[in-house]
């Protein structure tokens, strides 16, 4: 057994790796599962999103573990992934005595996604890409609105929607004032089938035949002023 530490030292030494013994690996090595303990399926949380509403679900899904703060805090990097996951195995878990310890690091390091939550503001900004159809675009739309506090009710949803939309849409939607959510999408999709059949005229086709009918008659008025002159 000596043996092998000594050799895991002479890698280390050797390529300047970290130590690969369980001892530095493992964060917890000390705490011992409960007989019978089954490891509950996590929702991981990635970086993104209010990390104090991921605790509530993960102690929701461990609350038989209270009073065993040590199991609390090692099993909180099973909910991790991607950036959050990378900063809990960076930390230097010797400051975290309590899971309180663990908690207030981990939402002061990710409490910003708080900050720059959206807000009504920015979902009347939150505008319908090219590439996307109207469906995809209300998905999107409605993610981020479900995160707007405080939330709001249906008749403000559609409002703040409304003012979202570009000029081809809006000026066919109005009738979606007053009225729920889901016929709101549906009078948009219907709008958006008549755009695509042509059976109403985009503001941008609109304004490129006026701008060929005017730079057809200022070619007619050149061309008859070159006759008046010749």
């Amino acid at each position: 057994m000596k043996s092998i530490e000594q050799s895991l030292k002479n890698i280390q030494g050797l390529s300047g790796q970290k130590s690969v013994s369980y001892i530095d690996l493992c964060m917890f090595p000390h705490v011992h599962l409960p007989i019978g303990f089954k490891t509950p399926k996590f929702e991981n949380y990635d970086g993104h999103g209010d990390p104090i509403a991921h605790m509530k679900r993960y102690c929701n899904l461990l609350r038989g573990a209270s009073g065993k703060e040590e199991l609390l805090m090692a099993y909180f990097g099973e909910s991790l992934v991607r950036i959050a996951s990378e900063w809990y195995m960076d930390q230097d878990i010797s400051r975290w005595h309590i899971w309180d310890d663990l908690a207030r690091d981990f939402v002061k390091q990710f409490q910003y996604n708080v900050y720059i939550a959206p807000d009504r503001n920015s979902l009347s900004n939150f505008k319908n890409k090219s590439s996307e159809s109207f469906r995809e675009y209300v998905v999107k739309w409605h993610e981020q609105a479900a995160r707007v506090k405080p939330p709001m009710d249906e008749t403000e949803m559609v409002n703040v929607f409304l003012q979202s939309q570009e000029a081809d849409y809006i000026q066919n939607m109005m009738s979606a004032m007053g009225k729920p959510f889901a016929k709101a999408i549906k009078i948009g999709e219907m709008v958006e089938n008549d755009l695509k059949t042509g059976c109403i005229l985009s503001q941008s086709a609109i304004r490129a035949t006026s701008q060929a009918i005017q730079n057809g008659s200022g070619l007619q008025r050149t061309e008859r002023r070159k006759k008046k002159w010749q």
